[in-house]
């Protein structure tokens, strides 16, 4: 049973837009999110089950399954957008998720980028990624403030990394599909997050898009956390260190691409004959 997906605009981003987090909070060795026998139930249904799924600090974990599998569900229990009935979700070993609000997470360090992009289409891609550093929710005081140094030199960080540098002045409205996902991405790593939550970032990206796409990913992986939720394999199959497949709301398998490709219950649910 599939769930109604909820969309989301740039509106969702001035709730999200925080300072820095204060790393003391976040970093530890060792995993990094903590998720244990996590339990959520909409009108009877169980979208999540009895759900452990723990990720290390630095680590790249793709996230499969069938849809209604809870993959989304999952995702929006992180970022404290749906509460469990019950179970556990812990960040760097001492945040408790479950006592914060969705502002509160996003500043301890967890970003989350959505299926469809959320961009501010009527602004440069510099005033974008100006906008998702600031701490002032408000849009026109941010534009009308000087920026820093360090600031400026931030961005254009930011914009090497996402591959945007030439696009920098551009509106970002013009951008391509990709772009625009890469510009999101950008948006994210402007507020530093410890944890990243990607989800389909290549829905209907050319070949192109997507193996640029999945060089970013892979180039994110180490200074954070990333988790990328898909449905396209032969992505998947291109950035994969570790899988994790959902099933009606909890994990039916956990290994590398080649485990979980040749994990009989994987091919029956979910990858078919093709998988082998």
């Amino acid at each position: 049973m599939a769930l109604p997906r909820r969309t989301y605009g740039p509106k969702d981003w001035l709730q999200w837009l925080s300072p820095v987090p204060n790393p003391d909070l976040v970093t530890r060795s060792g995993a990094l999110l903590y998720m244990e026998d996590v339990t959520v139930s909409f009108d009877g249904f169980k979208a999540i089950d009895k759900l452990n799924f723990y990720v290390d600090d630095g680590e790249l974990r793709c996230v499969i399954g069938p849809n209604g599998a809870g993959k989304s569900t999952m995702m929006d229990i992180i970022t404290g957008k749906t509460r469990p009935d019950k179970g556990s979700v812990f960040y760097g070993q001492r945040l408790d998720l479950l006592k914060m609000s969705e502002p509160e997470i996003a500043q301890a360090g967890i970003g989350r980028k959505f299926q469809k992009p959320s961009v501010f289409e009527t602004q440069s891609v510099f005033h974008n990624l100006e906008l998702a550093m600031a701490g002032s929710k408000k849009v026109l005081p941010t534009l009308k403030a000087k920026l820093k140094g360090e600031d400026r030199d931030r961005i254009s960080e930011v914009l090497e990394i996402i591959g945007l540098e030439e696009e920098c002045w551009r509106d970002a409205g013009s951008l391509s599909h990709g772009q625009k996902q890469w510009l999101e991405i950008g948006m994210l790593l402007m507020q530093r997050p410890k944890l990243l939550l990607i989800d389909e970032p290549v829905a209907g990206m050319t070949h192109q898009e997507m193996n640029r796409t999945g060089e970013l990913v892979t180039s994110l992986a180490g200074k954070h956390s990333v988790v990328v939720v898909e449905h396209d394999m032969d992505f998947v199959r291109s950035i994969a260190r570790k899988v994790t497949v959902l099933h009606q709301g909890s994990v039916l398998a956990e290994g590398t691409m080649d485990q979980i490709q040749h994990d009989p219950r994987v091919v029956e649910v979910y990858l078919g004959e093709a998988a082998c």
